[in-house]
């Protein structure tokens, strides 16, 4: 008789002795569509195998980083000439400097910007940035972005308008989130009435361009002018969170695609992760010369980390940067992810399944609803038992999605159409179980 052992299970049963939940972050496990999560091995192009040695198609790259696919070349030999000068210094080293001038070529909406190691990091420290440069308290957010769990942003919003949030998570007193602000996506009336009501104690107004915790569901561009003449009528700092969207969406990130039907646009900060280190923990914030110099050593808002600009992670970041700056990169990737989306529309069309998508440059979602939805309210009427079924059906059949309801996916450079065509395949079949 022959006997199979499951790896992935062996190795959850003993991550789960000593690692709350089996996992390090809440996104990779499996609790809300049941199932044992895959323990990878190892990663190449668009691929991941697990550890029973199965292959699968990888649409979730890191949740965003690996945009060229996993061991691209260029900047593996990066990251191994850094790996020799050394794994870190705690001084300043020139390749810091070029990555600081790559980003800010890439995204001039920014004189400065100061490197951190997570998006959390960058998120936390741009908001006491902007606290410190208006000397005001109050911040607004939005129901269903998500800019890292630093306490003040881990809050939803009440039943009615302009409600102050409460903490949606325990450990964080009500008093830490008195000042946030939480209001709900795409609703203009409401931010109105919010900056009416609180306008000159506003220091900033922190947003998702294109939300990729809600799966994925833009900001019109109404409420983006909106969001831009409100915050400057008042004082307010508009910030963009580009951890997710940023060099992912667009080589100039979601500002840039606004820019594109609000000329002149652009954000007051900017905060940025996942691309830009490669897939090494790497983030940054910047914004326009006058409030970075309010930073430490210069200014008086602290902030500090003893790995930020490490010299491996920004060799990494730096390799990647200038490989998507290429000519062609982000047309061939935008009609990459737009063909995965046509073919999984009309996968369900075909099978009578409700679905709805949208993308834009690497970056995917979709719903299990007929029309694409405009705020976290619309998105929470998703089927979830329906997507579970869908996340199992794909998985089953080698394509890796994200194992949860309300997480964007991502194409890499090196996913090719027969990728495509396999995972569109794959859609079918389960479609047709639903």
């Amino acid at each position: 008789m022959t006997h199979t052992t499951d790896h992935n299970q062996a190795l959850f049963d003993r991550a789960k002795r000593v690692i709350p939940g089996g996992v390090n972050s809440p996104v990779r496990a499996f609790k809300a569509v049941g199932g044992t999560p895959r323990f990878i091995e190892r990663a190449q192009g668009p691929y991941f195998w697990d550890a029973n040695g199965q292959r699968y198609i990888d649409y979730i790259g890191s949740w965003g980083p690996m945009i060229l696919g996993h061991g691209y070349p260029a900047v593996v030999e990066a990251v191994q000439e850094a790996v020799l000068d050394g794994f870190s210094f705690g001084a300043p080293t020139e390749r810091e400097v070029q990555l600081a001038e790559e980003i800010l070529r890439l995204m001039p909406s920014m004189d400065m910007v100061r490197l951190v190691s997570s998006g959390t990091e960058a998120a936390m420290s741009a908001i006491r940035l902007a606290r410190g440069a208006t000397g005001r308290s109050k911040l607004i957010k939005f129901e269903g972005c998500y800019h890292g769990h630093a306490d003040a942003l881990l809050v939803k919003a009440g039943s009615g308008l302009a409600t102050f949030g409460n903490a949606t998570s325990a450990g964080v007193p009500p008093e830490v989130v008195q000042h946030t602000l939480v209001l709900e996506y795409n609703n203009v009336a409401q931010l109105e009435e919010a900056f009416t009501l609180y306008g000159k104690e506003i220091a900033c107004l922190m947003i998702e361009p294109i939300a990729g915790n809600m799966n994925f569901v833009r900001a019109s561009i109404p409420f983006v002018k909106r969001c831009r003449e409100l915050c400057t009528e008042y004082g307010a700092l508009l910030v963009f969170d580009e951890v997710m969207n940023g060099f992912r969406v667009a080589l100039g990130g979601a500002q840039s695609v606004y820019a594109r039907q609000l000329p002149g646009f652009e954000p007051d900060m900017t905060v940025m992760g996942k691309v830009i280190g490669g897939g090494m923990p790497l983030a940054a914030f910047g914004a326009k010369r006058a409030v970075m110099e309010r930073l430490a050593p210069l200014g008086a808002v602290y902030q500090a980390g003893t790995l930020s600009g490490n010299p491996v992670a920004t060799a990494c970041g730096l390799a990647t940067l200038r490989e998507i700056s290429k000519p062609g990169f982000f047309d061939d990737l935008s009609a990459k992810t737009l063909s995965l989306v046509d073919g999984l529309k009309a996968a369900a069309a075909a099978e009578g399944v409700a679905f709805s998508a949208d993308c834009e440059g690497g970056m995917f979602g979709f719903f299990l609803l007929s029309e694409l939805p405009q705020n976290y309210p619309q998105v929470m009427k998703s089927d979830g038992k329906r997507f579970n079924q869908l996340f199992h059906g794909l998985l089953e059949r080698g394509v890796y999605i994200a194992p949860a309801l309300y997480e964007a996916g991502f194409v890499s450079a090196a996913h090719t159409d027969e990728d495509i065509s396999a995972t569109v395949a794959a859609a079918r079949e389960t479609f047709k179980s639903m």
